[in-house]
């Protein structure tokens, strides 16, 4: 159809698939909401594909890169423009942000860093098991990230040392239903 897949735009496309009121995409999907995915196209797997690309402008990479359509290396010639700027964009203009991030990493990386452009983010829910002496950045407390001004001095960030496989489900059913009255 012409269509550049993007990580954004194939999770919309699930969420339509889905069908599934039970699914979060399923809900993004229907109000519009984007969510990002950019393990792909993130680090020297994704910076090596894209320079290489112009080197061989017809290039099409096989495996997970290039799947029925799926194409990281019109992706990743948008990732440093207008993929990033998009997600920043979105956490600029918000009236509100907040962050629950579920795990940590990349995913944590790249929310925090977005939410910094817009000094901060109001809320803030950390869930993983990283601990803060190994250095990780999963592991990092969220005083760390106020300190360099991804969630606002005045908000009151929570870590929660937990996985989040099944647990959070339940938790965060629970806060809808006790708040939702």
């Amino acid at each position: 159809q012409g269509i550049v897949w993007t990580p954004s735009k194939l999770i919309a496309r699930l969420g339509k698939e889905i069908d599934n009121p039970d699914s979060i995409y399923y809900w993004a999907y229907k109000n519009k909401i984007p969510v990002f995915c950019p393990a792909l196209t993130d680090g020297s797997l994704g910076d090596m594909l894209f320079f290489h690309s112009y080197k061989n402008p017809g290039l099409v990479p096989f495996g997970v890169i290039s799947l029925h359509g799926f194409d990281m290396i019109e992706t990743l010639r948008g990732l440093h423009s207008s993929y990033i700027r998009f997600v920043n964009t979105q956490a600029v203009y918000a009236v509100n942000s907040g962050m629950i991030i579920l795990g940590g990493g990349l995913i944590k990386h790249h929310t925090c860093n977005a939410n910094l452009m817009r000094n901060g983010a109001d809320f803030s829910v950390f869930v993983n098991t990283g601990n803060e002496f190994d250095g990780s950045d999963s592991g990092a407390r969220p005083d760390e990230a106020i300190s360099w001004g991804k969630i606002k001095i005045t908000a009151s960030p929570v870590k929660v040392d937990n996985t989040y496989s099944m647990g959070f489900q339940w938790k965060l059913g629970f806060l809808f239903f006790k708040f939702s009255n």
